[in-house]
């Protein structure tokens, strides 16, 4: 198991840093960045800053970063990040101006979020997601200079992209470029099935779930056309023959706070994250390589074997069922009319009882999960609409770990055969009875109190070793953030170590981890290098302030040229007097680089 390094040891390193290792990893290409410092000036932390230089080999190579689109850009006669209703026409507010989804201060979510690039029919494709609560996608086409690589976006080619055959999207997160070249998204936060049920106001229809109720504006006003099951999958993008853009949205995949799902080399493994307080880890298997629309859910029992640095533990899985897409969308809307509701309610899933001190009536389970401590019993033949419309709740049920904090990015490592998984914080639930720090039951009670780790607000990385068919077997931190004292700046978390990890991905070929944070604990968000060998960790992008680092993903070759995306995710927006164009989240890449083995 590889050991965390403190921070005093990780400043004390060189601002550049190498992939190259003489470990048993494998062949790994020569890379080494140059590093920038922590943002100091007024200037340096309004703006987009990332590393100048990179040397491959013995070749240094000069870098920037390429802004390829914002939201609110005009291009082909659509308004990207325009939100569209479920006749795919344009949404406005109650005053006329248009539903872009922009940031927080909106009122109405994050703004653009994950993006990828794809490689189809001898051309480039930019498929864009947003986090709103109602979710949008664009595509679009892009151009690369075949001297420079330099990539552009080409006029007249953006494009929306319809979810009106899914019930229209819903708060996109993370996501991943598949193996076989398509956009695999989310739908975080999930609305709690029972809680709509249970406090929907019989006049209004609304329910108190800033989330859930935001979807009105899609069913044209009307909430009852809406079910709490219709959201909290994983969507997909593939682009056909003809360069047109085809959705689907994956039921076999299970209903959580999707973050990210991710699938491994087999086109088979698919490891999904699940972003919020008490919530678990899944894996997926496909029954065929490269089609997700059949498979066997899983969800993850953590066996702890340790609690210094972060912790570790012996991981093994527990089966929730297997299903087709067609099979869960049947339960999810039985007539086959996505316009009309008649969704199951919670109560056709589950009997529920009242729990007393964490202890439940004979015949009932007791759970901990985001919902926080319940007694379920699965009515009879309804084990399978639990398993996929209710799949957290029904993963406790069966006894797996649901006390894992903000589980967001997952990405993985061919030279050393490692999974990684970024949680933003070790709290609650993934403490001993805590609550940050304090003693508190609520998160523990009731349910297996599997994790029990020191709380710490900074988060971690956590590594996963896979056996011959990509499954996890153990779970360990390779580096936390480090709390401090506020400093006259607002920052919580150390300066010289990460803060809130979010996404993250690998540079393939090389010992390179790259983090994102989603963080108000450093005042400007970084995009870190961790090299998973020598430890070294350098920033290698800020955003300006309150902006998230979104999309992290490395494209290692792109007709011979390597390039990071990175979305700036609701920049400025609290900043007094910061112009308009300053608040647009945008998405860019880093690079281009040459010649990467």
């Amino acid at each position: 198991m590889k050991q965390w390094l403190s921070l005093a040891t990780i400043a004390a390193l060189a601002v550049t840093f190498s992939a190259c290792s003489d470990s048993s990893s494998g062949d790994s290409s020569d890379v080494s960045f140059t590093g920038i410092s922590t943002p100091s000036s007024i200037t340096e932390k309004t703006t987009i800053r990332t590393s100048t230089s990179v040397t491959v080999g013995d070749e240094e190579q000069v870098i920037g970063f390429t802004k390829l689109m914002a939201t609110n850009t005009l291009n082909n006669n659509e308004t990207f990040g325009l939100v569209k209703d479920y006749e795919d026409m344009p949404i406005t507010f109650a005053d006329g101006t248009p539903y872009i989804c922009n940031g927080t201060n909106s009122g109405v979510g994050s703004g653009l979020d994950y993006t990828s690039i794809l490689q189809k029919n001898g051309s480039l494709y930019m498929v864009s997601q947003f986090e709103c609560q109602i979710g949008a996608l664009y595509m679009a086409e892009l151009e690369q200079n075949k001297d420079t690589g330099v990539l552009s976006v080409k006029d007249d080619s953006l494009e929306f992209i319809s979810q009106k055959a899914g019930f229209g999207g819903y708060v996109h997160c993370a996501g991943q470029r598949t193996p076989w070249e398509s956009h695999l998204g989310s739908e975080e936060y999930e609305p709690n099935a029972r809680a709509v049920l249970e406090d929907t106001n019989e006049t209004t229809g609304l329910t108190g779930n800033k989330y859930y109720d935001e979807v009105a504006k899609y069913w044209g006003g009307d909430i009852s056309k809406a079910s709490p099951y219709y959201y909290g999958w994983t969507p997909e993008v593939i682009i056909n023959a003809e360069g047109m853009a085809e959705y689907t949205k994956h039921y076999a995949l299970g209903r959580m706070s999707h973050e990210l799902s991710f699938v491994m080399p087999d086109k088979k493994t698919v490891y999904l994250s699940d972003d919020g307080t008490n919530v678990g880890f899944f894996m997926f298997k496909a029954d065929k390589a490269e089609d997700l629309s059949s498979g066997t859910l899983y969800a993850a029992k953590w066996a702890q074997t340790s609690s210094v640095n972060g912790g570790s533990a012996d991981i093994s899985w527990i089966e929730l069922g297997s299903a087709t897409n067609a099979q869960i969308k049947a339960i999810v809307d039985p007539d086959g009319n996505v316009n009309t509701n008649d969704a199951p309610v919670f109560t056709d899933i589950f009997e529920t009882a009242d729990v007393t001190d964490g202890t439940c009536p004979t015949g009932f389970t007791s759970v901990n999960t985001s919902a926080y401590n319940e007694c379920l019993k699965v009515k009879s033949g309804m084990d399978t609409a639990a398993a996929f419309l209710e799949t957290r709740r029904y993963a406790a049920y069966k006894g797996a770990t649901t006390e894992f904090r903000k589980e967001e990015g997952i990405t993985y490592s061919p030279e050393h055969n490692k999974l990684f998984v970024a949680m933003s914080a070790i709290a609650y639930g993934m403490e001993d009875n805590g609550k940050k720090g304090s003693m508190e039951t609520k998160y523990d009670i009731g349910g297996n109190n599997d994790i029990r780790l020191p709380y710490n607000a900074c988060g971690a990385v956590y590594a996963m070793d896979l056996d011959k068919d990509y499954i996890a077997t153990n779970m360990s931190a390779i580096i936390t953030g480090e709390m401090i004292t506020e400093d006259s700046d607002g920052n919580t978390c150390h300066l010289d170590g990460i803060s809130n990890p979010d996404n993250v991905t690998m540079l393939e070929g090389t010992d390179l981890l790259f983090i994102g944070e989603d963080t108000s604990s450093h005042i400007n968000n970084v995009i870190w290098s961790f090299n998973l060998e020598t430890k070294e960790l350098v920033r290698v992008l800020t955003t300006p302030l309150d902006a998230e680092t979104t999309s992290p993903f490395w494209y290692k070759n792109i007709n011979g040229y390597s390039y990071m995306t990175a979305v700036t995710q609701h920049p400025m927006e609290d900043v007094a007097g910061a112009t308009a164009a300053s608040k647009e989240s945008s998405i860019g890449v880093l690079g281009p680089i040459k010649n990467i083995k």
